[in-house]
């Protein structure tokens, strides 16, 4: 039979809680789990669990200086200027030291980072490349363990886990157990790899983000509509074109004038506000997942 892809063996996870320091479930799981780590080791796995902007995690805000999650581009890494640099730009230097540089032999074999959303996402894993193949196999290992049926993979920009809905600032038990229970699997995932186990090829249903919508605004940047009542809460549903979008203050309906149907995902999302997004995009694929085995 042809020759299986192999995959370096995944002997350093790191888990980072509070790269938003408002959202409470990566906080709280990555605290306990500094406090005693028994629950996330795994046999030939270090599991290193790191609250990532502890300043903002102490104020209790997103962030103190600028995103942390938007910090890490070539451009701040590399930017000299110490003490004069944004907080959140010298921690994405310290971060990138400790678990990095990002592609290099050194770095972390994986990263899991904890995010919570206001919008009604249930539990999103984010998939930087859709040619990861591990991290593919990983996802579908998560999907066919977890009892929670409402478990969506995304491609996009960054990679990381998203589980709502939860207000920033609180602590909802539902949405921490959700994810604690994501963590468990893949962690259970990291263990069966290394300890040699084979994984079939597999397809996984992923959404590819496509397009970032604002919310309509005036000549002066104002907003004037609101994320229509059909629309709010309805993430991953399709969106038509026609479809009820927005909502005026006045009453009006706006409708999606896309070319065909997308499926909305971070619809009201209260962190972006600030990013002038009212929601994004998505387009369902299947991905084919090679078989893969330890190297």
């Amino acid at each position: 039979r042809p020759a299986l892809p192999v995959h370096r063996s995944a002997r350093r996870v790191a888990i980072f809680g509070g790269t938003h320091g408002n959202e409470m479930s990566g906080v709280m799981l990555v605290n306990l789990w500094v406090q005693n780590n028994t629950e996330v080791q795994r046999k030939g796995v270090e599991v290193q669990p790191f609250i990532t902007n502890p300043k903002a995690v102490e104020k209790c805000t997103r962030y103190v200086d600028t995103d942390l999650n938007r910090a890490f581009t070539p451009e701040n890494l590399s930017t000299l200027g110490g003490g004069d640099l944004p907080y959140e730009v010298r921690r994405a230097q310290e971060i990138n030291r400790m678990f990095g540089p990002k592609g290099s032999p050194e770095a972390y074999d994986v990263i899991f980072d904890l995010h919570n959303t206001t919008s009604n996402m249930g539990c999103t894993l984010l998939l930087e490349s859709s040619k990861d193949h591990f991290n593919l196999q990983m996802m579908n290992y998560i999907q066919a363990s977890v009892s929670n049926s409402n478990l969506y993979c995304v491609c996009c920009f960054f990679a990381g886990l998203e589980v709502g809905p939860q207000p920033q600032g609180v602590l909802r038990s539902n949405i921490f157990e959700s994810m604690r229970d994501i963590l468990k699997h893949a962690l259970d995932f990291i263990e069966l790899f290394n300890a040699g186990m084979e994984f079939p090829p597999c397809t996984v249903e992923v959404f590819r983000l496509s397009e970032r919508i604002d919310y309509p605004r005036d000549d002066n940047g104002n907003i004037i509509a609101m994320v229509h009542p059909n629309l709010q809460d309805c993430d991953w549903e399709p969106l038509n074109p026609g479809d009820p979008m927005f909502q005026t203050f006045d009453g009006k309906t706006i409708h999606y004038q896309g070319s065909g149907t997308v499926y909305p995902t971070f619809i009201n999302e209260a962190a972006y506000y600030e990013k002038q997004q009212a929601f994004a995009t998505t387009r369902r694929e299947s991905l084919v997942a090679s078989a893969i085995r330890k190297a």
